[in-house]
This record gives C-alpha cells, sequence and structure tokens, in this order.
C-alpha cells in the first residue's frame, strides 16, 4: 500500500540520489558543489520523515550550509591552471570499475541484512542534548579541531612561494 510517507520517502531518496550523481558525475565543481546542496537535502529530507527534526536542521545548516561554504572558499583560494590539468584523467574505467564492485558489494550487504522495524517515536530533546553534549563533547572539538588544521594547511599550501602575507 501506497502511503504518503512513502512517497515523501521516494522523493527524499531521489533528490538524494540525483544529487549524488551530479556531484560525481559532474564536470564543473561549482554545480558539483550546488549538486551536493541537493543531496544533503534529500538527506534532510530522509531525517525529517524520520522524526528526527534537529538532525535535518544540523543537516541544512551545518553540511549545507558550512560545509558547501568551505569547499567554494578552498575552490577559490586554488589555482585554476593546476585544477584544469586534474579534471582530466586516464584511470576513469578503473575508477567506474571500482565503484561498480563497491556497489555490488554494498548491495550484496544489505540484500542479506534482516531489517527489524518499530513505530516511529519522537527523541526528547533532553535527552538529545545530553547525548551531545556529555557523551560526544570531546569527539565533537577534535573534529572541529581537525578541520581547523585542514583549512590551514589548505591555505598554506596555497600560498605562493615567496609571498608575504
Amino acid at each position: 500500500m501506497i502511503t504518503p510517507s512513502l512517497i515523501l520517502f521516494y522523493l527524499a531518496g531521489a533528490l538524494t540520489l540525483g544529487g549524488a550523481l551530479g556531484v560525481v558525475m559532474g564536470r564543473n565543481i561549482v554545480y558539483a558543489a550546488i549538486s551536493l546542496i541537493v543531496s544533503l537535502l534529500g538527506v534532510a529530507g530522509v531525517f525529517l520523515l524520520a522524526f528526527a527534526e534537529f538532525l535535518a536542521l544540523v543537516q541544512i545548516l551545518i553540511y549545507g550550509g558550512a560545509i558547501v561554504i568551505v569547499i567554494v572558499f578552498a575552490l577559490m583560494l586554488t589555482r585554476l591552471d593546476e585544477f584544469q590539468q586534474l579534471s582530466e584523467h586516464k584511470q576513469w574505467p578503473l575508477a567506474a570499475l571500482s565503484a561498480l564492485a563497491f556497489f555490488g558489494v554494498l548491495a550484496a550487504a544489505i540484500a542479506r541484512t534482516a531489517v527489524t522495524t518499530r513505530d516511529r517515536a519522537e527523541v526528547s530533546f533532553t535527552a538529545l542534548s545530553e547525548s551531545l553534549f556529555v557523551d560526544w563533547a570531546i569527539p565533537f572539538e577534535v573534529v572541529s579541531l581537525v578541520l581547523l588544521v585542514a583549512l590551514i594547511g589548505a591555505v598554506v599550501m596555497v600560498r605562493r612561494t615567496g609571498e608575504r602575507s
């Protein structure tokens, strides 16, 4: 039986897969970043269908906003003439074969895994915030430091030698 939530799930899944294909198959990196936003919006839709409103909001604000903006800033800092050479590569058949093999392994694992279902229920913000700020506070800070170091490293790598900032 087709329910409205099933139709919305299929729409969110199609949005996610379409955006992901746009990221992978796009030749222009800016269009790939826009496709990434579309894909992340589809994932946020799946979170909404699972009654995870907070995760959907975080998906849109943090990933859809901040991460894509960092990607665009990194593109603005890179030298375009070096990037043009990276878009042409001769190993795409091997990459496509590897991707298909990985997809086959994932599909086989999904097909053989038993799915347990239960009724959907809301999670209280009190329990969620306690879990985030007590149990996961240190890993969150470590990830933020790693991202900061990666951003600083990207700026240092892009800076032309001999220039003073």
